[in-house]
This record gives C-alpha cells, sequence and structure tokens, in this order.
C-alpha cells in the first residue's frame, strides 16, 4: 500500500515537472520573433528549473523516526498474529473436546454446544477483520504523519535553497530513470529530521 502511494506520488510529480517544462518552453519559443535573429527576453524564462531528489530507500534506512514508528508496527502485528492464533488454537480444542463428547451428548447438547461453537467461530472472525481493519489505520496514520513531516521539513529546508521540486526517488520503484548525485539532498533531509525529532 505505501510502495503504491509512493509510485503515484513518484508519477505525479514527474508529470507535473514535465507539464511545467512544457509550459515554460513554449512561452520561450513564443517568445522569438518569427525571423529569428534577435532574441526577446522574457522574464519569467530566468527563473531556472532546479529539481533535487531524496533516496527514500535511503531516508527509511536512516531516519529514527520512520525506524522507530515501523517496529512499533512490527510489534503490533506480531501482538494481533499471537492474539488470533491462540484464540484459534482455544477453539480449536473445543471443537476437538466436543468431538470426543459426541457420542455422550443429546440431540439437544449436541446442537446447543453446535451454535456455541458457531458463535464463538463468528466472533473470532469479526475479532480478525476489527484488529486487521485497525491495523491498516494504524499504517495509514503513520504515512500520513510521515509524509507530513517531511513535507513540513522540505519546506522549511528548501527556503534557502530555491528548489523547483524536490522528488522522491527508490530503487525499488521509480519512474526516475537517470539522475544525477549532485542533487542528492537526502543526506541533510535525514540529518535536518534525525535532529527535529531530539
Amino acid at each position: 500500500m505505501k510502495k503504491l502511494s509512493l509510485v503515484l506520488n513518484i508519477v505525479l510529480l514527474v508529470a507535473v515537472a514535465v507539464l511545467f517544462y512544457l509550459h515554460f518552453s513554449a512561452k520561450l519559443q513564443a517568445a522569438q520573433p518569427a525571423t529569428g535573429n534577435a532574441l526577446v527576453s522574457d522574464p519569467s524564462a530566468s527563473h531556472s528549473l532546479t529539481i533535487a531528489y531524496v533516496n527514500i530507500d535511503s531516508l527509511e534506512a536512516h531516519y529514527g523516526y520512520f525506524q522507530q514508528k515501523k517496529a512499533e508496527l512490527a510489534k503490533e502485528q506480531e501482538s494481533i498474529q499471537r492474539d488470533l492464533s491462540s484464540r484459534a488454537q482455544a477453539l480449536q480444542n473445543e471443537v476437538a473436546q466436543l468431538q470426543k463428547k459426541a457420542a455422550t451428548m443429546t440431540q439437544a447438547e449436541g446442537e446447543a454446544a453446535q451454535q456455541s461453537v458457531m458463535q464463538k467461530q463468528q466472533a473470532l472472525q469479526q475479532r480478525e477483520q476489527d484488529l486487521r481493519q485497525k491495523f491498516l489505520q494504524d499504517q495509514q496514520d503513520f504515512n500520513t504523519d510521515l509524509h507530513s513531516r517531511l513535507t513540513a521539513f522540505l519546506k522549511k529546508y528548501n527556503e534557502n535553497k530555491h528548489y523547483t521540486y524536490i522528488l522522491s526517488y527508490s530503487e525499488m520503484a521509480s519512474d526516475i530513470l537517470l539522475k544525477d548525485s549532485a542533487y542528492d539532498v537526502t543526506a541533510d533531509v535525514i540529518k535536518g529530521l534525525n535532529e527535529a525529532g531530539k
């Protein structure tokens, strides 16, 4: 889910960058006279397009807040799995005990036991659904918070850098095919985010 969101963000940022480039390059061509002898300067064209990028893989590996929250989510997921496994095992044991007693039960007792097991199984399925939904919400909240922190930091960081765009880059899922490491601001971003988190 996180990777899909990341890929969509990258695609949108690249599309905006391309549109921005096409928009301003079209204005520059339109501003040139038909004779081609004299160049007319366009004040809006004097602003250069500068793009930096943040390597998301490195950010995830070295940003303390990300590591902490990732560990918390992993513990939560393990706890959910243990809880559900324990409850499923208890229900399975109860069914096994009822099967052993089935020969000595009356029909009414057997039906009541079967009804009880079905209700417990439905309750277990509902609990599983609720816990999984809560976990997905916790993941979504973490992703939203992480994005907010990163965006807020980058706005402050870019006040004196004046990058037109700061894109995200990932080795695993990226639409950026070629990059110049001179525009990699990942180390600055990780350092700043970790210092802000102290």
